[in-house]
């Protein structure tokens, strides 16, 4: 009766609020990082290490906001175009995503080059190829291209925020903290990457085809003696990484902005991925966790540091510090695929 008190106060707004906001933000984090983490299972389950996936999140990027800005003028004058428009930038940066992908599966599969320093490549081409592009198209860096994500992208825009009067029921805070916890930061990538979870998952784990996949990471030996083409494998372990890659870039910008860069969260995904021991559901646990890092030291809500000018700077190096905290105890326990980063040589048989 306490608790249900306390909600039906007008002071009870602002914290209810504050939690819709933060739950809003986790969701437009997680979802992303998740599906690079799936992006970087499904390419070494196949038996190749994508070390690249922050590259490819780059230009999955970059192809998403320049569709974006292109359609900017037309959605202005046409609003309802806009779904559209954001739906075009998704395509376009899956197939910049997948393109970019193709580096590694020729390198990899065909040359038998070092995965490791493929993946390293393209983390430094990708930032320098976006930079690139946008300034012989538009005669400037980046700030040409993005002036943050347009407000018409968010689909919550065009949903009306629920009000409140001074003296809510409990029923109105329940209705307001929904309302805002699912549209404040609702984009169309959202219900995608949702659906994606869901199908890579069964894919990998529930078809023939996935099965294939996975005995090309384990043993590729064994895997071709009974019929199965393991480069074929590979190049589609590789391929589902550059798209869902490219999408998750992409997604995620839309929440931080873009300007080049992912700001790590390639590598964090590859930390996510480790963490959930390359299995579905502990990569979804393990993507919310460090999502909340991220989103909590954003906050603004973690006490100032004593002595500190510029402690909210410190907070924010704690989803990176949750990395290689993570990383020295799950390398331990981790059963990452047999024959990840090794070529396949047919006639080493």
């Amino acid at each position: 009766m306490e608790m249900l008190s306390f909600l039906a106060d007008g002071a009870a707004i602002v914290p209810v609020a504050q939690a819709a906001s933060i739950l809003s933000t986790l969701i437009v984090i997680a979802l992303p990082l998740i599906l690079v983490a799936f992006a970087g299972m499904s390419a070494e389950r196949s038996g190749v290490i994508n070390l690249g996936l922050e590259g490819m999140m780059v230009l999955g990027a970059f192809a998403g906001f320049f569709v974006l800005k292109m359609f900017t003028p037309l959605v202005e004058s046409h609003p309802s175009l806009a779904q559209l428009a954001v739906l075009l930038a998704i395509l376009a940066s899956a197939l910049l995503g997948w393109i970019s992908s193709l580096l590694l599966s020729f390198a990899s599969i065909k040359l038998k080059a070092n995965q490791v320093i493929v993946g390293t490549a393209i983390n430094i081409i990708a930032p320098a190829l976006a930079t690139l592009v946008a300034w012989a198209i538009f005669g400037q860096g980046m700030t040409a291209m993005t002036d943050g994500t347009p407000a018409w992208v968010s689909i919550g825009k065009a949903i009306p925020q629920s009000s409140l009067p001074s003296d809510p029921s409990v029923g109105e805070l329940v209705r307001f903290f929904f309302s805002n916890m699912f549209f404040q930061n609702f984009f169309l990538t959202t219900p995608i990457i949702l659906a994606l979870i869901v199908l890579v998952s069964l894919f990998l784990f529930k078809t023939k085809t996935g099965l294939r996949l996975r005995a090309c990471g384990e043993n590729p030996q064994a895997a071709d003696t009974v019929g199965i083409n393991v480069g074929r494998m590979r190049f589609l372990g590789t391929s589902l990484s550059g798209i869902l890659s490219g999408l998750g870039g992409f997604a995620i910008c839309l929440a931080i902005g873009y300007e080049a860069t992912v700001i790590g969260f390639g590598f964090l995904a590859l930390a996510v991925m480790i963490f959930g021991n390359w299995k579905p559901l502990p990569i979804v646990l393990g993507g919310f966790v460090f999502a909340f890092a991220r989103v909590l030291a954003n906050s603004g809500i973690l006490p100032d540091i004593p002595g500190l000018t510029r402690g909210d700077d410190l907070y924010l190096c704690l989803p990176y510090l949750l990395t290689l905290i993570v990383l020295v105890f799950a390398s331990r326990h981790s059963h990452a695929p047999k024959a990840e980063g090794i070529p396949y040589d047919k006639s080493a048989r």
